[in-house]
């Protein structure tokens, strides 16, 4: 596993999400159907983008990083939040949801691909 791949996707993936939950907050959208919408659909997209990154083609490759950005998430959220909000923090279903996300749908961007053509691939259709 390449460490800078690792360690830094997790921060980027909590980040962005992070800075997205601050717009909803901003904008008073936060814990609505719609936000909850658009957070998840920011999740799904920075995940694939970075499990696209890896450019693995395998989602047993994959799974090593998105269980190591979820141990990451997992940190920045004990040392952010814990604090303020105590540990009851991890009692609420959306954070293990969340979690759970962030391992699973980088497992899926192989898919995302364009399959190429190649003389010997169109020779087979």
């Amino acid at each position: 596993m390449r460490f800078g791949a690792t360690v830094g996707w997790g921060v980027v993936i909590y980040a962005i999400m992070a800075l997205s939950w601050s717009l909803m907050s901003t904008y008073s959208i936060s814990g609505t159907l719609l936000s909850r919408i658009l957070e998840l659909v920011v999740l799904v997209v920075t995940t694939t983008i970075a499990g696209r990154s890896l450019h693995l083609h395998a989602w047993r490759d994959i799974l090593p990083y998105s269980i190591a950005w979820t141990a990451v998430a997992f940190v920045i959220d004990a040392l952010l939040n814990v604090p303020l909000i105590g540990w009851q923090l991890f009692a609420d279903w959306n954070v293990w949801i969340g979690y759970a996300l962030v391992v699973v749908v980088p497992l899926f961007s192989p898919q995302t691909r364009a399959i190429r053509e190649t003389p010997h691939r169109r020779a087979h259709l």
